[in-house]
């Protein structure tokens, strides 16, 4: 079930699985939370923050979306330590936006993608 809460704080929690990433989302009471999924029914901040169990020196880079222009987010801020995401969403616009968490890695150049959570904009909860 989706979280439905604008000022909420999601977990990112990754750890390798045969030397692959693999991401799960959680309160921060360590309920789960399917796929990070978050519906929206008033305006405010969304943030995720990364809890890396891999070894491997993950930080948020960016936040890639499908549909960029849909209006659903409204901006995006990453902290300096690569920890947290924080999205703001005026719940202006009502629809589903999709996106994929961008991290790098100590361990080399190359970027880590996230499976697709998604915000959801329902003015009627």
């Amino acid at each position: 079930m989706p979280l439905t809460q604008a000022a909420s704080l999601i977990q990112v929690v990754v750890h390798l699985e045969n030397g692959e990433p693999v991401f799960s989302y959680q309160t921060t009471s360590g309920q789960p939370l399917d796929n990070g999924d978050v519906t929206v029914t008033e305006a405010g901040t969304i943030t995720y923050q990364l809890i890396d169990n891999t070894g491997k020196g993950l930080k948020f880079t960016g936040v890639g979306f499908i549909t960029p222009f849909d209006g659903i987010i409204d901006a995006i801020t990453i902290s300096s330590d690569g920890q947290l995401v924080q999205m703001l969403d005026m719940d202006r616009s009502a629809g589903t936006t999709k996106f994929q968490f961008v991290l790098s890695n100590a361990a080399n150049t190359l970027l880590v993608l996230s499976p697709d959570p998604e915000v959801k904009n329902d003015p009627t909860p």
